[in-house]
């Protein structure tokens, strides 16, 4: 069984298995390799729905340039210091979550910086350097992400635009999926009538309405009782609070 990186061949004949509805075991038995191995390659890069080969070729090549720019062992210097290789693989795995879901690909690069970034914001112009993409590529994501509610931009001094992706940003989302799963519920329960109460058809709407009602009721419940959740700081260190009292000492 061979080893080492999976060749950009490899991956296109991945690309094919998916595209002809081949599980994972029976691409990684054509390949001759894992399965692990590939559906690892496959959720890193998008997905089964969303798997390019090209696009996945030129991923693995990004991360190799971000291990080389990586210090000896891997780190950056200095406290809190990052993993850079691992903060890279972390990124691609945050990425596909997000394709997963729904978003383009593209467009989920961008959340992913967003959520990582150290400073807690970035422009358009770091965003580019950081996913070695067009302006244009990230103009049309950023967008997206703003129409969406998932993200904002403010003015900084130097008249540039940041973007920011609040702490609210999940509790928005999820608020306007459970509206959206509620719009379903009473839509589908205009349907009864239409095609006659008491059919198949009516029965089955009856029991997407209801379901509907329930789930967007729970999320709904659900998102309020947790909101402070998002703004709960991490608890202290252990020793933050000797560290404390001597200050006041």
């Amino acid at each position: 069984m061979p080893g080492g990186r999976l060749t950009q061949q490899e991956r296109r004949r991945i690309a094919q298995g998916l595209a002809d509805g081949l599980a994972y075991a029976e691409i990684a038995r054509d390949l001759d390799r894992p399965t692990s191995t590939v559906t690892r390659e496959v959720m890193r890069n998008g997905g089964p729905a969303a798997y390019h080969a090209d696009l996945a070729q030129r991923a693995t090549e990004r991360r190799g340039r971000r291990r080389r720019k990586a210090e000896p062992g891997g780190r950056s210097s200095g406290p809190g210091a990052r993993d850079d290789a691992a903060l890279a693989e972390y990124e691609e795995k945050f990425t596909a979550i997000f394709v997963q879901q729904g978003l383009p690909t593209m467009t989920a690069r961008v959340l992913t910086c967003l959520f990582t970034a150290e400073a807690g914001s970035l422009t358009a112009a770091e965003l580019v350097d950081r996913l070695q993409v067009s302006p244009a590529s990230v103009s049309k994501a950023v967008t997206f992400l703003e129409g969406q509610g998932l993200l904002r931009r403010e003015r900084d001094e130097g008249r540039r635009d940041r973007y920011f992706v609040d702490d609210d940003v999940w509790y928005q989302s999820v608020i306007a999926s459970a509206r959206g799963t509620a719009e379903l519920a009473e839509t589908a329960r205009q349907g009864v009538d239409l095609v006659g109460r008491g059919s198949v058809a009516a029965t089955r709407l009856e029991n997407v309405a209801r379901f509907s009602d329930f789930i967007s009721e729970s999320i709904l419940r659900a998102a309020e009782q947790v909101r402070d959740v998002l703004h709960t700081k991490p608890p202290a260190a252990p020793d933050e609070p000797a560290r404390e009292e001597r200050d006041r000492d």
